[in-house]
């Protein structure tokens, strides 16, 4: 489980998904150890992005997308590097997860938070994965796939939705904004 997900975490995306739903169903009992192993690593290969987006992700980025994009991107970074890097963890393909890695990296965000904020949003994606085939079998990796696909406006809306509630309740909590 650790090697593919390394493999899946560096250049070469694999369907994780599916390998974690199968290896869950097959021993239920041990499914908090392949959602460790899972995470655990996709976080190491991530590192292999991160050198890239170290060395020369700007570029790369500003070749990808357009300034607006890649200025608001940046400005995500400046505010909340842990968290614009944790909630795409948590999406599954086709979300272009390895985007926000190697942006991580051209904005310098700080190495112990990126790998700990890829782990922690990986943690929670096969922990649900993981929890979802124990209670329904595999094959709710392509029913939550093809949902994903269908519907993938609407849950990027929810997770932005979700973001800005919780920095706003943050700030408030903080005495910044008033009420």
């Amino acid at each position: 489980m650790f090697a593919i997900a390394v493999i899946d975490g560096s250049l070469l995306g694999m369907p994780l998904d599916p390998v974690v739903a199968g290896y869950v169903y097959q021993s239920p009992h041990k499914f908090l150890w392949y959602v460790v192993m899972a995470s655990a690593g996709s976080a190491v290969g991530s590192i292999v992005l991160y050198v890239i987006g170290y060395k020369g992700g700007e570029v790369l980025l500003q070749k990808r997308m357009s300034q607006q994009k890649f200025e608001s991107m940046r400005r995500s970074f400046d505010r909340h590097e842990f968290w614009a890097l944790m909630f795409p963890a948590l999406l599954p393909p086709p979300f272009p997860f390895k985007l926000f890695v190697l942006a991580a990296a051209a904005f310098d965000m700080n190495f112990a938070h990126f790998e700990l904020a890829i782990f922690a949003g990986r943690f929670v994606r096969f922990l649900i994965l993981a929890l979802l085939t124990i209670q329904f079998g595999p094959q709710v990796v392509s029913i939550t796939g093809h949902l994903v696909h269908q519907h993938l406006a609407a849950l990027l809306l929810a997770v932005v939705v979700a973001v800005t509630g919780y920095v706003l309740l943050r700030q408030r909590r903080k005495g910044k904004l008033s009420p």
